[in-house]
């Protein structure tokens, strides 16, 4: 027998392996990800289209020279930085400038990945922190929206799309006046519930024909291919389960107490970005905890701060600062709530 039959490999749990490989589930929430991404298309047409390819091409561009400098073999075939590509164009206003998407997906790398080391060390979703960057240097343009099903959108670009690089968002006021579409405010529904507290229809919101960000309207869409990514186990399901249960006691909480100031639990469910975020970002593999216990608590974590952000903040939308927030201490909840081992005492755990 050889000396290398001999060996006894030591290493720490778990020791079980699934057959699917890291490509093999990132390809399969690429595919989730198509149906959101025609549904943009449909109702924000080719500019909708151009962002997603923006983001992805930046990303992806950006991931292959990173590797390259470090001498690395590049990532780019695991398909994880496309998801990060899509996630980040599904965030954005569908007529945000190209080249500020662009400059998003470089970020999104860069910083959301490659500094902590790249994939599997990332301590934030990388998507959300371009996103977050793009909110602080084009404020503007971030909170610039769009009209759904506008005609020609399939044969015509949104004016702000093609801005040229550096320059100021093109204004689209006249063309907004020349669709003639009456009514349409510029605001999304949480925008218009939470300073104007005019309520957006709930049928219309869980369709997604609302203004918003590009694959952030159709909340039953989002369901249905969240709940594709369960079936194949490829989701924790008690992520996504937890944040938006406890979006709905919270924000319901808040609507018992003041029904005429606050929205209903369902509105807070079914608008803006909250189904997007828990469903796919909050439920990122690398940034999130693995105790059983440690993730119902990181769930409802950032749904409660979503809502708390929403109703008490001076922003609308909440679900980018709750995920991030539940990154930055899914380490620490991790920590605490590590399973006793079986007849042995609890250790104490260190912060």
């Amino acid at each position: 027998m050889s000396a290398k039959a001999h060996m006894l490999e030591l290493r720490t749990s778990p020791h079980m392996q699934r057959a699917e490989g890291v490509e093999t589930i990132m390809l399969n929430v690429v595919i989730a990800l198509l149906p959101i991404v025609a549904f943009a298309v449909f109702l924000f047409g080719v500019s909708a289209l151009a962002l997603v390819i923006a983001t992805t091409a930046a990303c992806v561009v950006t991931e292959y020279i990173v590797c390259r400098l470090a001498s690395k073999e590049p990532t780019v075939n695991d398909y994880s930085v496309v998801i990060t590509g899509i996630l980040l164009a599904l965030t954005l206003p569908p007529g945000l400038p190209l080249w500020m998407a662009a400059v998003g997906g470089v970020v999104s790398v860069v910083v959301g990945k490659a500094v902590f080391g790249g994939l599997g060390y990332n301590v934030f979703n990388p998507a959300l922190v371009g996103r977050a960057f793009l909110q602080a240097a084009f404020p503007t343009a971030i909170t610039t929206w769009s009209p759904p099903l506008a005609p020609g959108r399939f044969t015509s670009f949104i004016p702000s799309t093609l801005t040229a690089p550096f320059a100021m968002a093109n204004p689209i006021g006249d063309w907004v006046k020349s669709l003639g579409i009456d009514g349409f405010s510029g605001a999304t529904p949480l925008a218009l519930q939470k300073f104007e507290h005019i309520p957006t229809n709930v049928g219309s919101l869980a369709m997604g024909m609302t203004s918003g960000s590009a694959g952030e309207t159709s909340a039953i869409l989002i369901l249905v291919c969240g709940a594709y990514l369960a079936w194949r186990k490829m989701l924790d399901w008690r992520i996504p389960a937890s944040m938006l249960f406890s979006a709905f006691l919270t924000s319901g909480a808040f609507y018992v107490v003041n029904p005429d100031q606050y929205p209903t639990p369902v509105f807070t469910l079914f608008a803006g970005g909250l189904m997007l975020g828990a469903v796919f970002m909050a439920s990122d593999m690398v940034a999130s905890p693995v105790t059983p216990l440690g993730v119902w608590i990181y769930g409802a974590l950032m749904g409660i701060l979503t809502v708390i952000i929403r109703l008490k903040g001076g922003l609308p939308e909440g679900v980018m600062y709750a995920i991030l927030l539940g990154n930055a201490v899914s380490p620490i909840i991790d920590n605490l709530t590590q399973p006793r081992i079986y007849g042995a005492r609890r250790a104490k755990a260190k912060l």
